[in-house]
């Protein structure tokens, strides 16, 4: 199966913060992508600006050698192609410097999408400045990159100041983990088949499981993320997301407002967390790397690398059943997926003995993008009735075929942007609702000065998040 590609308008795309990890190792691979595919018209232009000193052959060489070193790099003729696409101008963010010379360029007739690829604290002077230099059209998008604030207070703060330069519908928060194609393949599976929606309520399901586990540990984020911990660096925003495209109705139609409307209900609908419903964990030193406080240089730090919570949803489609997120670092797999627990039979006609598993529908967000579907059937053979649980798996790659890629998530979302489409991107109102929520889980830690629990890395984290479960008679799907 071929995928088939829509080309979208003429733009011209300023990228700030252009000489960035993230510009290098994500945005630009991502635009490279759908210029190869043939997704960006002839009229299409990216800007890189940053603060460095360099023309743009030099800017050229060395997003050449970034695109080189990413996975499956397009062919050679093509990424020329792409870097012919490219200029670059040095510009001061928090002064005047290079803004004539990005007004000079820019083009009065076609699209313009400004992306903040940079650290929070330049959003105010870029968007101050774009203002300012009178470079905000009708048809201007703005990419704004998480963190969205580090509490509710900073979220309202930064919602308020986007609010002076650019409309809402300009305003494009970017969640990476919205423009997976398995995350997209969720909606589809629920609103575009008649077979799970109607099981889909707290009547036939026994719970949800939410994960998101890496298997590295901090790395060089250690100065953001003892400052942000794993509650406001995954739950806050990734996994929230997960749980609302879990949760929420169905929308009146497949459109950005519709969406965002319904996955707000979803945020406000959330119980508080009490304290006995939060497990905080560090990872240790190990083969694999220094421990956390280490890796923060902040041996005193109380920062979480691991976070388990059991999250009630008081509406009628979900009283009384449990969602249980948990993320971490330095877990045994690098592994995301949602897994819905389906109820058991109200009454099995195969006697006592027989071995029962419960019908789990898993959705693989990575590394093996796919759904499976666990059910039980007879095992093959004489002497009686058997049961055995196995799996009606789908691996996009077998399903789709291998000419049909699975492209990474800001190919998705940055041609989003250009089309003017905000489904997969959040609203001010939905951030300021999940900072709301979010806030009174990390006071109430804060308050009871508990210091995280300590896990060994290459496990499923601290024992505490295992006891979480095994007091509802459950337990989680292993990390692996």
């Amino acid at each position: 199966m071929v995928a088939r590609v829509i080309p979208v308008s003429p733009f011209d795309l300023v990228l700030f913060g252009a000489t960035g990890d993230l510009a290098l190792r994500k945005v630009l691979p991502a635009l490279a992508h759908r210029f190869a595919d043939g997704q960006m018209p002839k009229g299409a232009r990216i800007i890189g600006a940053a603060r460095s000193e360099m023309d743009s052959d030099t800017f050229r060489a060395m997003v050449g050698k970034a695109l080189a070193d990413t996975p499956n790099p397009a062919p050679p003729a093509r990424r020329k192609a792409f870097l012919a696409r490219l200029d670059y101008v040095t510009l001061d963010a928090r002064g005047d410097a290079g803004w004539q010379v990005l007004r000079d360029q820019l083009r009065g007739d076609v699209i313009r999408a400004f992306y903040f690829s940079v650290a929070p604290g330049l959003f105010e002077p870029l968007a101050e400045r774009l203002d300012r230099w009178a470079l905000v059209t009708p048809d201007t998008r703005v990419v704004v990159e998480k963190p969205f604030g580090h509490d509710l207070d900073s979220a309202q703060a930064l919602n308020t100041m986007l609010a002076r330069h650019f409309t809402e519908a300009q305003i494009y928060r970017i969640d990476h983990y919205l423009g997976k194609e398995t995350v997209q393949n969720l909606m589809a599976v629920r609103f575009a088949n008649i077979l799970f929606e109607p099981l889909w309520n707290a009547r036939f399901i026994d719970h949800v499981q939410i994960t998101v586990a890496e298997s590295g540990g901090v790395g060089g984020r250690g100065a953001y993320y003892d400052g942000a911990g794993a509650m406001r660096d995954m739950v806050q925003n990734h996994l929230m997301q997960l749980l609302c495209l879990t949760a929420m109705e169905p929308p009146h139609r497949f459109d950005a407002d519709a969406m965002r409307d319904e996955k707000l209900k979803v945020i406000r609908a959330l119980d508080p967390v009490a304290p006995d419903r939060v497990v905080r964990g560090q990872y240790g030193a190990g083969e694999s790397g220094p421990s956390l406080l280490d890796e923060l240089g902040n041996p005193g730090s109380d920062t979480e690398s691991y976070i388990a919570l059991k999250v009630g949803i008081s509406n009628w489609r979900w009283k009384g059943t449990p969602f249980y997120l948990r993320t971490g670092k330095r877990l045994a797999a690098r592994v995301s997926e949602i897994a819905v627990t389906f109820r058991d039979p109200p009454h099995s006609i195969f006697g006592e003995n027989a071995r029962w598993r419960e019908n789990v529908l898993v959705i693989r967000l990575q590394p093996d993008e796919g759904m499976d579907l666990r059910v039980m059937i007879k095992e093959p053979g004489p002497g009686g009735m058997r049961l055995k649980d196995v799996a009606l798996d789908m691996s996009f790659a077998e399903a789709l075929g291998d000419d049909t890629p699975i492209p990474d998530a800001y190919e998705r979302l940055i041609m989003d942007v250009i089309r003017g489409n905000q489904t997969l991107f959040m609203r001010g109102d939905e951030v300021e609702a999940a900072w709301a929520w979010t806030d009174p889980v990390i006071a109430a830690w804060a308050q009871a000065g508990k210091r995280p629990l300590a896990y060994a890395p290459g496990t499923a984290g601290p024992d505490a998040a295992a006891a979480l479960l095994k007091r509802d008679g459950r337990r989680w799907r292993e990390v692996k």
